[in-house]
């Protein structure tokens, strides 16, 4: 679990309902339910009209990715490779298929089949980078999906007021519920910025900075199965993976 998303989304809640408990308006003046219905339910309706039903249907998988997401560990996988180098310098690329059981990467597995299956270095690495390519595509919609209800939020929160304004100025016989008329009216502008900026948009944020991650580690697998294919030293293999770690998480040598 993405503690931090957890932990950010709470906070944010904590902060606006602690405001409003602190200000003189009732908690009561802030839940409208036609409100959330046209914030809400009209973002979510665009976003529907803008993206095909089978990319909308994975909105929910997408949004548990934010938060329920594991990153692999760069230094075990660097281990793993230079480990498996050594064993194909030793005593060759066959030699690989004894210890394919025990890579549980999936892309380190594809990539090493397709060596031990004599594929020259250049089916490898197009075939690899298809794969990231396709990985990209599929994280780019995802955020895409998020990125377009927080854009819609506010703008259906502006359709509400305006609707409420409207509804409010069609009866000016009471004065004295134009106070009252004008807070519900500002309210779906509210409820607007709130969606957009504590609940899709950061979780769209998160969902691009993970992507980011997860090419960058399978750029780092390319490397290394082609360095592996190619029979490149593994202290040289080692080397040039560790630049991918920050200098503070490389080991120590003696």
């Amino acid at each position: 679990m993405d503690i931090t998303s957890v932990i950010g989304f709470v906070l944010a809640w904590i902060l606006i309902i602690g405001s409003i408990m602190m200000g003189k308006a009732p908690f009561s003046a802030f839940i409208d339910i036609p409100s959330f219905a046209v914030v809400i339910g009209g973002a979510i309706a665009a976003a529907m009209m803008a993206f095909p039903l089978k990319s909308f249907l994975a909105l929910p998988m997408v949004m548990k990715k934010a938060v329920l997401n594991k990153q692999d560990d760069l230094l075990v996988i660097i281990n793993q490779l230079v480990s498996l180098a050594e064993v194909a310098r030793r005593d060759g690329l066959l030699a690989l298929e004894s210890k394919m059981a025990e890579v549980e990467q999936p892309v380190i597995r594809s990539g090493l089949q397709m060596a031990i299956d004599g594929n020259d270095a250049e089916t490898i690495e197009s075939v690899m980078r298809t794969e990231m390519e396709a990985i990209s595509r599929r994280h780019k919609e995802g955020k895409s999906i998020l990125d377009q209800i927080a854009r819609f939020a506010p703008a259906y929160g502006m359709i509400g007021t305006l609707m409420g304004l409207i509804m409010m100025l069609s009866d000016m016989s009471d004065p004295a519920g134009i106070g009252a008329g004008m807070a519900v009216a500002l309210i779906t502008t509210l409820y607007g910025a709130i969606a957009a900026n504590v609940g899709f948009q950061p979780f769209a944020e998160k969902l691009g900075l993970l992507s980011k991650y997860e090419l960058c580690t399978m750029e780092m697998i390319v490397r290394g199965v082609l360095a592996i294919q190619s029979g490149e030293s593994p202290r040289a293999l080692e080397q040039r993976l560790l630049t991918y770690l920050h200098p503070k998480k490389r080991p120590v040598k003696d």
